[in-house]
């Protein structure tokens, strides 16, 4: 293995991580109605745990209003228990063949609770970021400390700088993503 590819695998698994705080933020309720917001939770279909978006279709029917269509209409009542389980604070309410789902705009104390649900979040993909960066600046010492590798001290240098600029842009957009998603929790 080179620096360079010990670069290239650890720009990877950065962007992973931020990639996955990205889909994560989608999942945190703000005042709008969003089908990310339920799309992944689990129901117990037949026995298995299925992604809720894997057996009923779900819109957006205004600002504040889910609605859920189950492909198989016999899996309303577990979608609905899985929907109570899921600690939204949400309460569904069957209609026919569907569930509407009402979001209402939380309160300022639930708001604040979010806000620190996902600046917690923030810190964990931090704390992945900065494992990556560790973990990729010992495999470079390895590196240059092997010296059947010809990995010069000057490129193991250059490498460690390279990761180091690497963490500190990731770290940038996962505060650019948190700041933006705080602001838009505090938005009534």
């Amino acid at each position: 293995m080179s620096v360079k590819d010990e670069l290239k695998s650890c720009k990877s698994k950065m962007d992973r991580s931020v990639e996955y705080f990205s889909k994560e933020l989608h999942g945190v309720r703000t005042g709008r109605a969003s089908t990310a917001l339920i799309e992944y939770i689990k129901i117990d279909y037949y026995g298995n745990a299925t992604d809720l978006r894997d057996i009923a279709a779900i819109s957006v029917s205004d600002a504040t209003q889910l609605v859920i269509k189950p492909y198989d209409p016999a899996s309303k009542n577990d979608i609905i228990k899985g929907l109570e389980g899921a600690d939204l604070g949400l309460n569904p309410q069957a209609e026919g063949d569907m569930i509407r789902l009402n979001i209402p705009a939380p309160s300022a104390e639930r708001r604040q609770q979010l806000v620190n649900q996902v600046k917690k979040m923030a810190e964990e993909s931090r704390i992945t970021i900065r494992n990556e960066r560790r973990d990729a600046i010992k495999q470079i010492d390895a590196l240059v400390k092997d010296k059947t590798n010809a990995v010069s001290e000057d490129e193991g240098k250059a490498g460690k700088d390279e990761i180091e600029s690497l963490t500190k842009k990731h770290i940038a957009s996962l505060d650019e993503m948190c700041e933006s998603k705080t602001k838009e929790i505090q938005t009534i």
